[in-house]
């Protein structure tokens, strides 16, 4: 047998075959022919749709970018890799331009949505260029709608932040009321039979500055259910003239058996004129501090970052709170007293706090806690720099601007020692300092000085003694070490008894609400 196949590809095929007639060879050669066709159809029927697919992209490329249809597809059937390099560097080129260019009007008149865009670039046939332009345009308009969102935002937050919820409000109207209609509410605090506790050293002498009942309410309260021996505590409450009167009902009213609660009003001491006038002068120069701020945030233009955020937070009307300034005169307050722990009205006491008493200062004035758990590259609050202006010699002169802040909220001060030193006096001349150099040295509060008056006579203490940030955002909860310390401290703008508040850490305050009583009750306030 042979075959013979045909130089024209497999379209014959001839067999020849000496012991076969003329018809078994035409029957064999219908049988290829009608094989070969099957092959043919399958690979056209793979083969094109390929091909198809290949022409549609190319129509459509050529569509934005070659001058004529037919030149196009013709080049890019077997040489299309080099066109689309061109028609990358052209697009390249036209991104380029269109970031170094000016905007002009384009922002205002540029499309709203990306479905507005395509719709306006198929309909008015713009080439790479505008488009180019227009994407520009377009992601400019929304960066400024994301960035005037978060503006207000901020200042939403920052208004929510010092504002008094009328819950709170309530209280303070219904105590006052009671005050004046029950003589248990203006019973003597403490009573007599306690009285000589108040300047005993042998007691743990625990010191709040307070215009917030329900905050004050919740300190006391916690300190005493985590006590180990609650009958050895002593609160001195000091309230302004106006919280005064609600403050001593709610402690005259909820007596605590096992501790002991003074309540004492700024109206009742008598300081001498000195005093007096250092408190006058302190203030003042407070407020000019907090105005000056205010102008420059309100004439200046505003944007959303890290620094203009936090002037926003000093700029909080509890800075000029002289509840928060009288911090620096404790050892006038307590002229009878050696030893304190001083606790912020927005903390919460998680652990005992007696060794506190016990601690050997080393000689220095207040025990704080520095170092964080974090390790050395992280400090537990902020650092100097986030409160003090060192791009003035007084300042950069002075401090190191790396160095981490010492937390002010839950501190055990030796005011023997206190008395001894010129912290309050060093605390008075940074005042002048800073206002005799524009009252640009630091952001508006009661830390910044205090840290600079305060600088040789921090003794630190271990980070587990006190957590802090938990009224900030940006605060990231660390729910190991939120259980084992000792103190929790919600220092920044989402107060727990605010709606603004975090409910994740909201409850580690409201479990010491007591709902129970009356007063809490009427005014609707939620534990």
């Amino acid at each position: 047998m042979k075959f013979y196949i045909s130089t024209t590809g497999i379209k014959k095929v001839t067999i020849s075959n000496s012991g076969s007639g003329k018809g078994s060879s035409a029957a064999a050669n219908r049988r290829f022919s009608n094989r070969a066709c099957l092959l043919v159809v399958v690979l056209l029927a793979i083969f094109l749709p390929f091909l198809f697919i290949r022409i549609a992209f190319l129509v459509l490329e050529s569509a934005t970018f070659c001058p004529s249809l037919a030149e196009c597809i013709g080049s890019r059937v077997f040489g299309g890799s080099d066109l689309s390099a061109k028609l990358r560097d052209e697009l390249t080129r036209a991104l380029v331009e269109a970031s170094q260019g000016e905007d002009g009007g384009r922002i205002e008149n540029s499309p709203a949505s990306f479905n507005q865009l395509v719709e306006d670039m198929t309909s008015n046939g713009h080439d790479i260029k505008a488009f180019a332009f227009k994407t520009k345009a377009m992601l400019l308009k929304m960066e400024r709608k994301v960035q005037s969102a978060r503006q207000r935002e901020s200042i939403y937050w920052h208004l929510a932040s010092h504002g008094v919820p009328k819950s709170v409000h309530c209280l303070c109207l219904k105590l006052a009321e009671e005050y004046a209609v029950n003589a248990m509410a203006r019973s003597r605090l403490p009573p007599p039979e306690s009285v000589s506790r108040l300047a005993d050293p042998s007691f743990h002498h625990v010191v709040l500055l307070t215009d917030n009942v329900l905050a004050a309410s919740v300190v006391i309260s916690s300190t005493v259910q985590s006590a180990a021996n609650p009958e050895k505590l002593v609160f001195h409450i000091v309230a302004d003239k106006k919280t005064y009167t609600p403050m001593h009902a709610w402690f005259a009213i909820n007596s605590i058996e096992s501790a002991v609660v003074e309540v004492k009003g700024l109206h009742q001491y008598d300081w001498s004129q000195e005093v007096n006038v250092g408190v006058k002068e302190m203030l003042e120069i407070h407020r000019l501090i907090w105005g000056h701020y205010y102008n420059n945030l309100k004439e200046g233009n505003f944007e959303f970052d890290g620094e203009h955020k936090r002037k926003l937070e000093a700029l909080s009307p509890s800075y000029l709170s002289l509840m928060n300034h009288l911090r620096i005169y404790i050892p006038e307050l307590f002229p009878d007293l050696d030893k304190i722990v001083f606790l912020d009205d927005d903390v919460v006491v998680q652990r005992d706090l007696s060794s506190l008493w016990e601690l050997d200062l080393n000689g220095k004035v207040v025990g704080a806690v520095v170092d964080s758990w974090c390790g050395s590259n992280c400090c537990p609050g902020r650092k100097l720099k986030d409160y003090l202006n060192f791009s003035n010699p007084l300042i950069s002169s002075n401090f190191n601007y790396d160095h981490c802040a010492w937390l002010y909220g839950m501190n055990i001060f030796d005011l023997k020692a206190w008395r001894r030193s010129n912290i309050t006096k060093a605390y008075h001349r940074w005042l002048k300092l800073n206002l005799n150099s524009g009252l640009g040295l630091w952001q508006p509060g009661a830390l910044p000085p205090a840290l600079m008056a305060f600088k040789g006579h921090v003794h630190p203490i271990d980070s587990s003694w006190h957590m802090s940030g938990l009224g900030c955002r940006a605060i990231e909860v660390n729910r190991e070490r939120l259980e084992v310390a000792a103190v929790v401290h919600f220092s920044g703008p989402a107060k727990p008894w605010l709606e603004i508040g975090f409910p994740e850490v909201r409850s580690l305050w409201s479990s010491h609400v007591n709902i129970s009583n009356k007063f809490i009750r009427k005014c609707s306030i939620k534990g």
